[in-house]
């Protein structure tokens, strides 16, 4: 899709390979208790069925997904927790979306603030580079269960915009507007979704030579290993030395 780095693709991959399950669970724990908020029951809270979907995919035990259910819904406690997304540049003038789920936010904004400036960027004012890009519905799906046919038929159906080959899984890519409708359609037709979620995709990418992309990845890396962080998203590409480099 267009604005669809090779560098979201590697670090998708990578994620998957080097993430510690303990940071993926707690992610993924957060995103129910955020979900959950709007109501408990998934048949009528289309996020939560998503997030649920999201857990399960990466083995999140059915109590730790029910608890993180009664938090949301302010049957257990825990559930005080609030979405945000920080804007900032990193080097070489790349544009930064840091997405955040946290119970303190003056300590989560001081510890996004510190990383940056550690690895060269700066935080900057609200809507500083949200304007860069566009937020899409992005589902990711087993590459050896469906065919590339079989995926497309259901969801440009549904109104979907593109179903793209990323190696090892399959990518749906929908409007924001069309998120919802082309999940339940693909949940219909019996589709299991490793993640189905909203991405803020670049509309133009910078490309970075390799000192500066290795810059970018160790900043992105200590970022997404703060346990407030759930999602960066940037507008770099790397040079195919470094893409190269990482396989």
């Amino acid at each position: 899709m267009a604005g669809h780095s090779k560098w979201a693709n590697i670090q998708h991959r990578k994620g998957r390979q080097d993430a510690k399950r303990g940071k993926m669970f707690t992610k993924a724990a957060k995103e129910i208790i955020i979900a959950a908020k709007a109501g408990g029951d998934p048949v009528g809270n289309s996020r939560l069925r998503a997030a649920i979907a999201a857990a399960k995919a990466i083995n999140l035990p059915k109590d730790k997904i029910e608890n993180a259910i009664k938090k949301g819904t302010g049957e257990l406690a825990g559930g005080d927790i609030l979405e945000m997304a920080y804007e900032g540049y990193g080097p070489g003038g790349v544009a930064l979306i840091v997405e955040v789920a946290t119970d303190n936010k003056n300590r989560t904004v001081a510890e996004v603030r510190h990383i940056l400036s550690k690895h060269g960027g700066s935080m900057g004012e609200s809507g500083c580079v949200a304007w860069m890009f566009d937020r899409k519905g992005v589902i990711t799906l087993e590459k050896d269960k469906y065919t590339e046919e079989q995926l497309m038929e259901v969801a440009l159906e549904a109104g979907a915009e593109d179903v793209t080959d990323e190696g090892e899984s399959w990518e749906v890519v929908t409007a924001a507007a069309d998120f919802n409708a082309v999940r339940e359609a693909l949940e219909a037709a019996g589709v299991e979704m490793q993640s189905a979620e909203f991405t803020m995709v670049p509309q133009n990418e910078i490309e970075v030579d390799v000192e500066t992309g290795r810059k970018l990845m160790r900043l992105v890396d200590a970022l997404e290993d703060n346990d407030d962080v759930q999602n960066v998203h940037a507008n770099f590409d790397l040079p195919d030395e470094l893409l190269a480099e990482l396989g």
